[in-house]
């Protein structure tokens, strides 16, 4: 029997699909998701003062649902302009120019090096450091710097932001809109985001390894020369006094960082380890970690001056993790208003509607019960969602509809980790020329649409096998 659809549903349903025409367009959905939140409650409820509350509640609870992710961007951003202070960040990488011995060792170089740093830091802020210091290097070697974006790209804006297994900005969003547990879609997102960035880095390597030239061949300097060109002023290791602090922190940072990591899989993986790493746990004991660190670090810097440092780098991080992150509060605001887990407090009621999963339940009925088709049918609009160049505004939907089309063949963790690959690929920054993929585009030197072509058959062709893979293997 179907479900009784009432007028709040039918908006909803209009509201949702007028946010999806949006993203397609690539304009911001601010706008129709706070008059949504408006209409809708102001009609469910019948009182026009009812809109207005709702407003303000959708809003206040998506913040006080994602406020710990704004903690860990925080935190982790502010860590890495301590480090900038000191001119660790440049060493802790230095070491690797010398193991670049040709293009192709210098190209998965890149791929692992983006990959490690995107995982702790997110890609935007770690791009700059690798493009300056090794991309040089790897060009000087052999490696064409388009090769090299490509690289950067797939390993960055790609496997590390799709997956976001450190810092759990990503699952967190997506789990909170499916209202299932962070660790679970964590997880599986980690192991479709391999599959995905596997399939690409092999199919890039394999297409554009004939492009790669020898050491000694002159295009490479010309090249080189051209680079640093586009790349401007670099960062610059500090002398003098904050020589011996530098080299330290070069070391201690990444060793604490691998030990969080050490730590926390051994905790998922040994039923003796701590309960409180899995999920949001486990994004909280980075953040922790990574405040001693900033302490230390701007001790070690600033001395007496330490106790303004902190608070300056602290706001910077406030101020980068708003910009990235706050246009999605008022979007997760209007699905959460989709799920009964957060409409009753959006709406000031006891028992709030499941206006979503009611809509979408209202016509399962009419479609074949195939996990394969929902699976990619997720896919598709996460990867819509990901049009507006951001790959994170579109996660709320995606989260919502996981948990709304969820069958025994199927769960919501998977749809979701799915739903996440498909927007943070697409508008994460690698096939959408106005994302991020811009500044990997600007620092290398290259044209942004020619970038766009050569990461759409490996990442498309990744995200396609890797949702193949979600269905008949997780």
């Amino acid at each position: 029997m179907g479900i009784g659809l009432t007028l709040p549903h039918l908006l909803y349903g209009l509201f949702t699909l007028a946010i999806i025409v949006t993203m397609i367009f690539r304009k911001g959905v601010v706008l129709p998701t706070l008059l949504g939140t408006f209409v809708i409650a102001w009609v469910y409820q019948g009182n026009l003062i009812d809109g207005f509350t709702a407003i303000f509640n959708a809003n206040l609870v998506a913040a006080q649902e994602l406020f710990s992710i704004f903690l860990i961007i925080t935190f982790m951003l502010a860590l890495l302009h301590s480090l900038r202070d000191l001119g660790a960040d440049v060493r802790m990488i230095q070491p690797l120019q010398k193991m670049m011995v040709n293009g192709h060792v210098s190209f998965f170089i890149l791929i692992i090096v983006t990959y490690i740093i995107s995982l702790f830091f997110w890609p935007t802020p770690a791009v700059p450091l690798i493009c300056a210091l090794l991309v040089p290097a790897a060009v000087r070697a052999g490696l064409p710097a388009m090769t090299a974006a490509v690289a950067i790209a797939i390993a960055g804006q790609g496997m590390a932001l799709s997956s976001d297994y450190i810092v759990q900005v990503a699952p967190s969003l997506s789990a909170a809109s499916a209202g299932i547990d962070v660790g679970s879609v964590a997880d599986k997102s980690l192991i479709l985001s391999l599959i995905a960035g596997g399939v690409a880095v092999s199919l890039a390597y394999l297409l554009y390894r004939k492009t790669i030239r020898s050491k000694n061949d002159p295009l490479n300097m010309v090249e080189l020369q051209e680079l640093q060109t586009a790349e401007g002023s670099k960062n610059k290791v500090q002398t003098e006094n904050l020589d011996v602090w530098s080299k330290v922190f070069s070391i201690a940072v990444p060793i604490s960082l691998l030990f969080v990591v050490i730590y926390m899989m051994y905790s998922k993986l040994f039923s003796g380890g701590s309960d409180e790493l899995v999920g949001g746990g486990g994004a909280a004991f980075v953040g922790g970690v990574a405040v001693i660190l900033l302490l230390l670090s701007t001790i070690a810097f600033g001395k007496y001056h330490a106790l303004d440092y902190v608070s300056n780098h602290i706001t910077d991080g406030f101020v980068f993790a708003f910009k990235a992150m706050g246009p999605v509060i008022p979007i997760a605001g209007f699905f959460f208003l989709g799920s009964p887990d957060f409409s009753g407090n959006i709406l000031g009621v006891e028992e709030g509607p499941a206006l979503l999963f009611d809509l979408v339940t209202s016509t399962q009925e009419f479609l074949p019960q195939s996990a394969l088709l929902a699976a990619l049918s997720v896919l598709i609009i996460g990867i819509i969602t990901g049009l507006d160049g951001s790959g994170f505004s579109g996660l709320p939907l995606t989260g919502a509809l996981a948990a709304s089309l969820e069958t025994t063949s199927i769960d919501a963790a998977t749809l979701a980790a799915i739903g996440q690959m498909g927007a943070i690929w697409t508008g994460g920054g690698t096939i959408v020329a106005w994302s991020s993929l811009i500044a990997i585009a600007g620092f290398c030197g290259v044209s942004v649409m020619e970038l766009v072509r050569k990461n759409f058959i490996p990442v498309f062709s990744g995200l396609i096998i890797a949702t193949i893979a979600a269905v008949f293997l997780l």
